[in-house]
């Protein structure tokens, strides 16, 4: 299956300065992997700006106005302990966030069924008035919301399987019943949110897993509790905040999952698109600070999409 690939130079320029663990390294490794002969049949994408509409759905005018107006020129600026910016810092965030839609809209009109985004910054941590996590706008959440207003889509599935819970994508849908937020983390990690008693409308699904979970505990959780979820909601597009740094290599968490449970949860991800979204994915890079299970994991994933 012909898969569509978006990515922009500018996500590797956002600098977030000397050994910062959210580094162009990241993506420069998911690209190195996506160059393998294998993937030649990516159709790749230079990613658009995200527009000031599509940004201002999820995000509050302060919000958008500190990421795109108080850039430095130089050097960095420091939103807060984990959240850096450099002069490319807004480019990238909005190449991130343009990507996620321009995928939308490929994967609805057919040009192509499914669509993965190689981008930073991520996102999933960037609630509705704050950058956060090395978070600066939420790009699955733009994503989706695109996808609704622009599209007339009734129901979205986000599934997130980064080893942080996404505070902020719970945020910004959590009342929202046409968005499904389903997603499984260690618990306890940052950013402490994700508990099974948070449920928003009904419409948010926490799998929280214990620090040293691995295989079994991981697919467990997608078997009895994310995976019924998104079937019942039957979503008519489904997306992915595609975080890897539950891999037992990463070196900001305690999870132990491989490439292999990668490449199983999203095997049923796209069976359930198939018999609900016309097999229509999005998926977006979130997490993920070992360059080897980046390497290992995103080309299982993408594979898996590809079916």
């Amino acid at each position: 299956m012909s898969i569509a690939l978006y990515t922009h130079q500018s996500c590797l320029e956002h600098d977030t300065g000397p050994g910062h663990p959210e580094s162009s390294a990241r993506l420069a490794a998911v690209l190195e992997a996506l160059s393998h002969p294998r993937f030649s049949a990516l159709q790749r994408r230079n990613a658009p700006q995200a527009t000031p509409t599509q940004i201002a759905r999820v995000h509050t005018e302060d919000l958008i106005a500190q990421v795109l107006e108080e850039s430095p020129v130089q050097g960095w600026r420091r939103l807060d302990p984990d959240t850096v910016m450099s002069s490319a810092s807004a480019d990238a965030a909005l190449r991130a966030a343009g990507a996620v839609c321009a995928a939308v809209d490929e994967v609805i009109v057919g040009t192509h069924c499914r669509a993965f985004c190689a981008v930073r910054p991520p996102g999933h941590h960037a609630t509705h008035d704050t950058a956060m996590g090395f978070c600066l706008f939420n790009s699955v959440a733009v994503g989706a919301a695109h996808a609704i207003a622009g599209h007339g889509i009734e129901r979205v599935a986000i599934v997130d399987f980064d080893v942080h819970h996404g505070n902020g994508t719970q945020d910004i849908f959590w009342d929202d019943p046409r968005v499904l937020y389903a997603s499984s983390h260690q618990w306890p990690l940052y950013p402490g949110t994700g508990a099974r008693s948070e449920t928003g409308a009904g419409n948010i699904v926490n799998a929280p897993l214990a620090p040293g979970a691995g295989s079994t505990e991981f697919r467990a959780a997608y078997e009895s509790i994310v995976l019924p979820a998104v079937e019942a909601f039957a979503p008519q597009l489904v997306m992915i905040s595609a975080g890897f740094d539950a891999h037992r290599l990463d070196p900001l968490a305690n999870l132990n999952l491989d490439a292999e449970d990668y490449a199983w949860v999203t095997e049923r991800l796209v069976e359930i698109a198939g018999r609900h979204a016309q097999g229509r994915i999005v998926s977006s890079l979130e997490g993920g600070y070992s360059l080897t299970a980046l390497r290992e994991s995103t080309a299982a994933h993408v594979t898996a999409l590809a079916g």
